[in-house]
């Protein structure tokens, strides 16, 4: 399992446990983290194998998961759980993921320094066998860099006007968005320009 989607040794032992309820299920699980805090947070991200999933579906997800938490019990202490999806500027954690969004602009980290750095800005240019293409902007010229996907620490898509308005686009042909209820935001949105 990569580290993207599991980083720490509690991360992939729920993901052993979590992953195949959830597959049984006809998802797929983009990331599982324990995050801190006084209580700690479950956070489970998955989608459907074409991307995209619904309340209701998370809903789902979380009562099965629950149940099977509660046989293995493998948190000491308490904590919350929460399934959602990936989000606009999702994490990047598969090797499909940087085919999927190939064109649009990522961070990556990398667990080493590559190069005499670990960050990361650019657009994605696709997948060449186990290694993620990267366009970097070098004073002013672009620079194709590929990085071996088990370098990566960390990748995720940067929230641009494109990326939202071609995940509207994508949710509207597949029926989800109803745009009567982007009106108001629209309104809102004109009176903070003026």
């Amino acid at each position: 399992m990569s580290d993207l989607i599991a980083k720490t040794a509690i991360d992939r032992r729920m993901a052993e446990i979590l992953t195949p309820v959830i597959e049984g299920m006809g998802f797929e699980v983009v990331r599982i983290r324990l995050m801190g805090g006084k209580t700690k947070t479950l956070q489970v991200m998955a989608e459907r194998p074409e991307g995209g999933i619904e309340v209701d579906e998370c809903a789902e997800i979380s009562g099965a998961i629950s149940a099977v938490l509660d046989v293995e019990d493998p948190l000491e202490e308490a904590y919350t759980l929460e399934v959602s999806s990936p989000g606009i500027d999702r994490p990047l954690t598969r090797l499909k993921d940087f085919e999927t969004f190939e064109g649009y602009e990522a961070k990556v980290e990398t667990t080493e320094m590559i190069d005499g750095r670990r960050r990361f800005k650019g657009v994605l240019a696709g997948v060449e066998g186990d290694e993620v293409l990267l366009n970097l902007d070098e004073d002013g010229e672009t620079v194709t860099v590929g990085l071996h996907y088990d370098w990566l620490s960390d990748a995720k898509l940067v929230l641009t006007d494109d990326l939202i308005k071609e995940m509207l686009k994508s949710r509207k042909a597949a029926g989800i968005v109803d745009e009567t209820k982007f009106d108001d935001i629209e309104e809102v949105t004109s009176k903070a320009e003026d």
